[in-house]
């Protein structure tokens, strides 16, 4: 089997941050379930469409299973939890302790180079002159967001 890998653009250390703040989660912590009574659910939450206010949100108790399972990890997964190497609290301290035992040298900083000399090295071609002439210099006068629209915000029932 052959395996295409390319080194990521921001380094290790954002790949082993980007996977330590995703692989440490759980779908819902006990502190943030309110109640059960009778056949719903109270539980916290933030909702980002008002700024990350927090809310109580009331569910039958079959829609926050159904949005719960969405959270759970198919057959053969493991789930990581908040510990190891990976460990949120003190990943600098575990991976310098791992390196020294395996009396491993210290990852060279990263050079993190520009976009403009990215694409140059990449694709050989100076992408920022004029596609036409070859000249000049393309510059970002404006940038236009893409229009999304947006879903008419979902209210506890």
């Amino acid at each position: 089997m052959v395996v295409y890998a390319k080194q990521p653009l921001g380094g290790p250390a954002q790949v082993l941050e980007y996977l330590g703040r995703y692989t440490h989660r759980v779908a819902i912590f006990n502190e943030r379930i309110l109640g059960i009574d009778g056949s719903h659910v109270r539980f916290r939450m933030r909702d980002s469409a008002n700024g990350n206010r927090k809310k109580v949100m009331r569910l039958e108790a079959g829609e926050f299973i159904g949005r719960f399972m969405q959270h759970m990890l198919p057959s053969g997964f493991r789930c990581i939890r908040h510990y190891g190497l990976l460990g949120s609290a003190h990943k600098a301290a575990n991976l310098a302790a791992a390196r020294a035992a395996l009396e491993a040298p210290a990852p060279d900083p990263i050079v993190v180079e520009s976009v403009e000399a990215f694409m140059r090295r990449v694709t050989g071609i100076e992408w920022l002159n004029c596609p036409h002439c070859g000249e000049g210099e393309l510059r970002v006068v404006k940038a236009i967001p893409p229009h999304m629209p947006r879903a008419p915000p979902r209210e506890p029932p």
